[in-house]
């Protein structure tokens, strides 16, 4: 195990329920309905999960008992109103800050890595980058292992369980079995990432594209309206998407879909390795910004957070940096045009940080998407914001707990 201090145990499974084939889902049920209405009365979780209220009673008594779920100190306000007999007393999800589990992020980016700590609510707790400047390919697995451990050795002093490790990296992720399939930008192919992290750390590690990754935080902890139907299309040095209907993220055979780098951007005449012009990612990634911005002398040098240097310039009133994030912000409405025109979801989730970081660079993009009165403001920014991506690669672990609370052994 990596760290100087063992990691805290993880909370137990919660068990099957004896003679009830259903428990796992509606162990499930009963946990979605506390993330979403929670605090919550037993008495009212029935009507809310479609659920008897003996099922409802031994579901709950489970999830206690597995540390998921605890019973707020204060009963419910004005409880003694309502009544003679047992108090109200209000359930949630166990998260407050002297105990309930943990699930630790880490988003493997291509300058650097972000670790995080978040809670059953998707609340980031934690966090801390990690550069990979002066690291191989080959060796960087083992390198953040290492430094995820001390992360988390730090980052955790009241000993709180920790369920495990959820990873998230751009791609072709498979993640049945945690395998990076091809990631051209940091070299790799057929690396069975979670294995080798998992073996480091001493703890479960599951393994997601970042896209999917993201569209399943927005599905759990976002807007109601994702759980219908929802598209993620992320900007960042590596460009993909997701999609995802009725709560669920589709994945394609060996889980290969939401490759969109090389989708066509109506009006672009850039050329891309691939031997065509116009391919959204060499049209509009963090890169390709960046190089940009040195090119027009907006800053000095090439540098990894290119995104956040030229917001900063716009922000200060240099119009040129302003007029490169638009410009960038035109060209991914009209590549989200394409995929609306395609998918047409109930919302559409853009994860590019100029966007995230300034409502007027999301406003230009649901511009050059087109049909206002059709798409407008279906366009949003990821709910949790600035911290979309330790959030969406925790939701890899958490995700699965939300389906299946039994599924954790």
């Amino acid at each position: 195990m990596i760290g100087t201090t063992p990691h805290p145990p993880r909370s137990p499974p919660v068990p099957p329920t004896p003679g009830d084939s259903r428990a796992a889902a509606n162990a499930a049920s009963v946990l979605r309905a506390v993330l979403t209405h929670g605090p919550l009365a037993r008495s009212d979780i029935p009507k809310l999960c479609g659920l008897s209220p003996a099922a409802v009673s031994r579901q709950t008594t489970a999830l206690l008992r597995a540390g998921l779920l605890h019973e707020r100190p204060e009963t419910e306000p004005h409880a003694a109103a309502t009544g003679p007999g047992r108090p109200r007393i209000p359930l949630d999800l166990h998260t407050g800050p002297l105990g309930g589990p943990l699930a630790a992020g880490l988003h493997i980016g291509v300058p650097a890595s972000t670790f995080s700590l978040v809670d059953l609510r998707g609340r980031v707790l934690a966090r801390r980058a990690f550069p990979h400047a002066g690291r191989s390919p080959g060796s960087l697995p083992a390198d953040i292992a290492a430094e995820l451990g001390r992360f988390l050795d730090a980052s955790n002093p009241a000993g709180r369980p920790l369920l495990g490790v959820g990873a998230a990296l751009g791609g072709w992720v498979r993640p049945a079995d945690g395998t990076v399939v091809r990631h051209d930008a940091l070299g790799w192919r057929d690396l069975p990432l979670a294995a080798e992290l998992s073996d480091r750390l001493g703890l479960p590690v599951s393994v997601d594209n970042h896209a999917r990754a993201v569209a399943h935080a927005e599905i759990l902890f976002g807007r109601p309206e994702a759980r219908s139907s929802l598209l993620h299309l992320f900007i960042g040095n590596v460009v993909d998407a997701a999609f995802g209907i009725e709560g669920t993220v589709h994945q394609g055979p060996e889980a290969a879909a939401g490759d969109v780098a090389h989708l066509p951007v109506p009006g672009s005449r850039t050329p891309c390795a691939c031997g065509r012009t116009g391919c959204l990612q060499a049209t509009a990634s963090d890169g390709v910004l960046g190089a940009e911005a040195v090119r027009r002398g907006i800053v000095p040098e090439p540098a990894d957070n290119a995104v956040n240097l030229l917001v900063d310039a716009a922000a200060t009133g240099d119009p040129r940096a302003d007029r490169l994030l638009r410009e960038r912000a035109r060209t991914v409405g009209r590549a989200a045009a394409l995929l609306l025109d395609v998918f047409n979801p109930a919302v559409m989730v853009v994860a590019e940080l100029a966007s995230i970081l300034h409502d007027g660079y999301l406003d230009e993009i649901r511009a050059a998407a087109g049909d206002q009165d059709r798409y407008g403001r279906r366009i949003v920014a990821p709910q949790a914001g600035p911290a979309v991506l330790p959030v969406a690669s925790a939701t890899v672990l958490l995700a699965p707990l939300f389906r299946d609370p039994s599924r954790l052994t």
